[in-house]
């Protein structure tokens, strides 16, 4: 989000929700447990949510979430959901709320929160224009001239819905201590969270004598008084039988304001002044938080601290650059390690700085089964390239074998103190084994679509390997499988969501099947890599497994996998390389070729983005409704939000028409956005300007002019 024109802001946050603890029963005295999840949301708007946890008391959730946070925030909470299985309401237990102020406090800790209750009075959001004057009156007192207090609301934006809609309305109250003097109302407006009320209120002022007989200026009046403006939606449409439901209020003392000069001001919306937070007996949530917010400059002010960073290979000793110096001030290795792979792979080639790095870090290697084990700069450096060059090449070997794990949802349990039946083992074993053997089948047949810079990598840290352990060949397929298997197959195949193989909930059965895959495969490259006879293994129900699944075929496949995509003359590679999935998900979109306005035309939609097109249907296994070469995309931007009334819409603009979707939030629509520009970021035909509204019936639905 920009601040000015040489600053801007970018804000990350990363939630790791651990586990919930005595969470209510269903009634008093009741046995029965509910069945539970999480939702991740910012102010009001829902984000990502968890998957449901049944029966249980305490549920253990696990689930790792981080985004880039496209817009100003107040508040991140996370909400404990009951979900019902005979209706599709389901009921809010409690939530967990953080002000955005005080996140950093929290910043890598694991701590336990409070869950508190939700109530209408508590769920406030957005924010109101106000503007206050002061001006003589018509009429007069026996005890002096009267004054007149003017108070125009004249708009809002980001009022909370309720229901789905919302049709606000606004009341000023003008109190004394705990006495409403006077109460006015503007009418309502319907079907808006950013409503625009043209309504003045108007209060007469009037010297008062007080109780001892003296008489109080039209001065002393006002710094005893305080404006109240609150906020409500209107639910008199729904069969007349409700009133309101409160969205927020302002409360303003005028002792603070100078009203003969006049005041105008943006106010965010308060709970009410009354409402406190009961004490919890909901129960409580482990969450860890990673918040950051970095002010990032223009590029011209970084020109000489880029210059000396680019120096940093050439750098004797290395401990002595700009880049390792960096990563030495930082707290977390990935802060470092992140924008100086960004910085030398835009500039020149990232090889130089690993070289420099690693020779530096395995000339203080003794026992050669700890090389890069650990979390160090180089190590870092090296995870973030192989997310940045390889990410096309990981999910075009493991997506398909991720996504068939979690759709047949088959057990893979094989530890004895989980199983409840032990007659099951056998058939969990077989799905294991074969679940393994499509994982690691993928990856060995896979040589052939590595890109050439991971090969040049690879090839760079075997040499380094042989110079400093000759003779050792082990150690060399150590050096490139710790990297490869332990840090990027097998952490993807851990967390398929951080790494885009998936972008749905996983359930427990299915992340458990996951993690005994992920084993496995670590597993494997660390064999090949060890000169022992006999490997250490850490669960005996997995060495059991192990020897019985792993022969010297699947050994030599390992062996040869890494032998080929470490050679330093890359063999020729073909060149038509199949379609990869990249994202894809259900958003809604609005009907192309249509002239008329109305609901009917936007439609949900399963929408995918490949490398080669962008293309939506029905359904995800239905036929395409309508693709988009990549190579015909002009641009990708965002659509004002007055030309459908709505929130999150973005546009695909095309020679012919432009194709109008809507995402499901704030943070979904930046990511369809990021990776659709970068991906037809050379198109020769893209568009240098374009217009941010709506194109319909022959002229643009909104503009400034």
């Amino acid at each position: 989000m920009a601040v000015d024109d040489d600053v801007r802001v970018i804000e990350r946050l990363r939630v790791v929700i651990g586990e919930a603890k005595n969470l209510p029963r269903r009634g008093h005295g009741a046995t029965e447990v509910r069945d539970v999840y999480c939702a991740i949301k910012l102010d009001q708007e829902e984000i990502f949510r968890t998957t449901a946890r049944e029966k249980t008391a305490n549920s253990f959730f696990g689930e790792d979430f981080q985004f880039e946070i496209p817009r100003e925030f107040r508040y991140f909470s996370v909400y404990v959901v009951e979900r019902e299985r005979t209706s599709n309401k389901d009921k809010t237990l409690g939530k967990v709320t953080i002000k955005k102020k005080g996140m950093d406090k929290y910043y890598g800790k694991d701590s336990w929160f409070p869950i508190l209750p939700v109530d209408a009075d508590s769920e406030v959001l957005g924010k109101a224009h106000i503007v206050i004057g002061l001006a003589p009156s018509s009429k007069s007192s026996v005890y002096g001239p009267c004054a007149r207090l003017s108070v125009r609301v004249t708009e809002c934006s980001d009022l909370n819905l309720v229901n789905g809609s919302c049709n606000p309305y606004a009341q000023v109250t003008l109190c004394n201590g705990q006495c409403k003097q006077e109460a006015r109302k503007s009418k309502v407006r319907r079907k808006t969270v950013c409503p625009r009320f043209e309504d003045v209120f108007l209060f007469d002022l009037k010297p008062q004598r007080t109780d001892n007989k003296q008489i109080r200026s039209i001065e002393e009046e006002l710094s005893s008084l305080e404006l109240r403006v609150s906020l409500h939606h209107d639910m008199s449409v729904v069969g007349g039988m409700f009133g309101s439901m409160f969205l927020g209020e302002v409360r303003i003392p005028l002792k603070d304001i100078d009203l003969e000069r006049g005041h105008e001001a943006w106010y965010l919306l308060q709970p009410r002044e009354c409402h406190k937070a009961s004490k919890s007996d909901l129960g409580s949530l482990r969450l860890k938080l990673f918040f950051s917010s970095d002010s990032v400059f223009s590029s011209q002010f970084y020109h000489d601290l880029r210059e000396l960073v680019l120096m940093s290979p050439s750098v004797r000793p290395v401990t002595s650059s700009a880049a390792f110096v960096l990563g030495e001030m930082v707290q977390h290795k990935e802060d470092a390690a992140q924008p100086l792979v960004k910085i030398f792979k835009s500039r020149i080639s990232v090889l130089p700085l690993l070289r420099a790095l690693a020779s530096w870090e395995l000339s203080k290697v003794t026992d050669p089964h700890t090389i890069f084990r650990g979390n160090t700069l180089v190590t870092k450096c090296v995870d973030e390239y192989l997310k940045l060059t390889g990410m096309l090449y990981l999910q075009d070997t493991l997506k398909g074998v991720v996504a068939k794990i979690l759709s047949e949802d088959l057990p893979c349990e094989i530890d004895p103190s989980r199983l409840r039946d032990r007659d099951s083992r056998r058939a969990n074993k077989a799905n294991l084994r074969r679940y393994v053997n499509e994982a690691l089948s993928a990856i060995t047949r896979s040589w052939v679509a590595c890109p050439w810079e991971l090969c040049d990598l690879f090839a760079m840290l075997r040499d380094l390997a042989a110079d400093c352990f000759p003779g050792r060949k082990e150690v060399q397929y150590s050096i490139i499988s710790v990297f490869l298997f332990l840090r990027f197959f097998a952490a993807a195949i851990l967390g398929p969501k951080l790494f885009e193989l998936c972008s749905g909930p996983i359930g427990e059965q299915a992340k458990r099947s996951l993690t005994l895959v992920s084993k496995s495969i670590q597993t494997m490259g660390n064999i090949v890599s060890s000169s022992s006879a006999q490997p250490f293994y850490k669960e005996d129900y997995m060495k059991e497994f192990y020897e019985n699944f792993i022969t010297e075929e699947h050994k030599e496949s390992v062996r040869q996998y890494l032998e080929l995509i470490s050679l330093k003359d890359v063999p020729m590679r073909n060149l038509d390389t199949p379609s990869i999935v990249l994202k894809e998900g259900i958003m809604t979109k609005r009907a192309q070729g249509r002239k008329k306005l109305g609901l009917k035309n936007f439609k949900r939609r399963y929408f995918c983005l490949t490398t080669k097109e962008l293309y939506y249907a029905k359904a995800k296994d239905c036929s395409p409704l309508c693709t988009i070469p990549i190579c015909d995309i002009l641009g990708v931007e965002k659509l004002h939000e007055d030309s459908f009334k709505m929130k999150n819409v973005f546009q695909v603009i095309q020679r012919s028409r432009n194709l109008y979707i809507q995402a499901n939030n704030c943070v979904e629509e930046k990511e369809w956005m990021t990776i659709l520009n970068r991906i037809c970021y050379f198109n020769r035909c893209r568009l240098r300007t374009y217009h941010p509204a709506a194109f319909l019936k022959g002229h643009w639905l909104w503009s400034d002019e």
